[in-house]
């Protein structure tokens, strides 16, 4: 194999495919990308056996043939070349290394056969579609933040993405939950995605999908069946496997009679939840939050360090109301809202809060108090 890349285009594909490879492995050959090369054009590919990502890049092809060499290695030499350079990559005459020449400099790094990697199959994809970048990204980091790292509830620890009937049309809804905050995130269902199976996408592949969507005009295609999906963005392609599980039936936990409304600015509320938990503990992390007529106290106590209140003006003409949170888990829901105004609706101490932008249907979120 002999080929000559724009160092600017290498970069860039081994920048979306190298993440893939785990950093530690005990099998050699997932320490390694892919390279093939064919007439015009090289295809680099790497994979964990969960998630594989494929990009074709321009080549200047001088004899093809394809090889694998450790992935984090070549980006980072690659990285480290100088801007506007041309790479060529050739591999030797004896078959155990790829040399690599840019400039005045030259690396060789040891070949593992193409033969020996793992190819994930794909089978039959029953579902096909296509949807703007921008609103699959606004569906991801919506949620996002609320998948389960607890692995014992494996079946939480992915986005769960399905299409639902509402009153005002069919949506594509994600939905992410750890048992203790639920994330909801809706958009008109695209063509080709109603009756779909309802898919969980692991947690590593849906961040790799986030960092495909940088163009917010570009189109997604989506290609699913209930135990695989594939992602392509452009030139790249990215297939995984789905999380083999139930998803829970999330409705149940979001509540349908919470008549108790807050407004507050959403800026003024965080920047405060912030403040007062600067006294928390590590552990506890718990938020008071005491509602009377037009005004919010919050209160942080710590029996190890001190303790903290703040008072803000709010739009609030209901029953007096104490009730308890985590403070990272405000903070982090205020994060996702888009409006300048949080809207909370509330019941009692011991029952969910849902939480919503004001000017925002599509999307909700589900607090489990805490005992304070």
């Amino acid at each position: 194999m002999r080929v000559t890349l724009e160092r600017t285009h290498l970069l860039k594909s081994l920048n979306h495919v190298h993440r893939v490879v785990e950093r530690r492995n005990t099998i050699p050959i997932l320490s390694n990308v892919l390279i093939r090369a064919s007439e015009g054009e090289v295809q680099l590919k790497a994979t964990d056996l969960d998630l594989d990502a494929l990009e074709t890049v321009p080549a200047m092809v001088e004899r093809p043939g394809a090889t694998t060499v450790p992935a984090h290695m070549f980006y980072d030499i690659v990285r480290k070349l100088p801007d506007g350079s041309q790479v060529s990559l050739e591999t030797s005459s004896d078959g155990g290394t790829l040399i690599i020449l840019s400039g005045r400099s030259r690396f060789a790094l040891q070949m593992l056969p193409e033969s020996d990697f793992p190819d994930i199959t794909v089978g039959e994809l029953s579902h096909r579609f296509t949807l703007p970048a921008k609103e699959l990204k606004r569906l991801i980091d919506r949620t996002q933040f609320a998948i389960s790292t607890e692995e014992i509830r494996y079946y939480l620890n992915g986005i769960f993405f399905h299409t639902v009937d509402t009153p005002a049309g069919s949506k594509f809804r994600a939905v992410a939950t750890d048992g203790h905050r639920l994330a909801q995130a809706n958009m008109p269902a695209p063509d080709g995605a109603r009756g779909m199976p309802g898919i969980i996408v692991p947690r590593k592949t849906v961040g790799e999908i986030q960092k495909l969507l940088e163009d917010p005009e570009a189109e997604v295609t989506v290609e699913l069946s209930d135990a695989k999906i594939r992602i392509s963005v452009g030139a790249v392609i990215l297939t995984s496997k789905l999380i083999d599980g139930t998803f829970p039936d999330y409705g149940r936990v979001i509540p349908q009679s919470n008549d108790k409304e807050l407004r507050v600015d959403k800026s003024e509320f965080a920047e405060a939840v912030d403040r007062v938990s600067t006294v928390s503990s590590e552990r506890g992390r718990a938020v008071k939050l005491t509602l009377s007529e037009g005004k919010l106290v919050l209160t942080v106590v710590n029996p190890d360090s001190g303790s903290a209140t703040e008072e803000l003006h709010v739009e609030y003409d209901d029953d007096p109301l104490d009730i308890g949170f985590n403070a990272r888990y405000l903070l982090d829901i205020a994060a996702q809202l888009s409006t300048d105004t949080a809207l909370f609706r509330l019941a009692d101490p011991g029952s969910p809060t849902l939480i919503q932008d004001s000017a925002d249907a599509e999307t909700l979120y589900v607090l489990m108090p805490m005992r304070v």
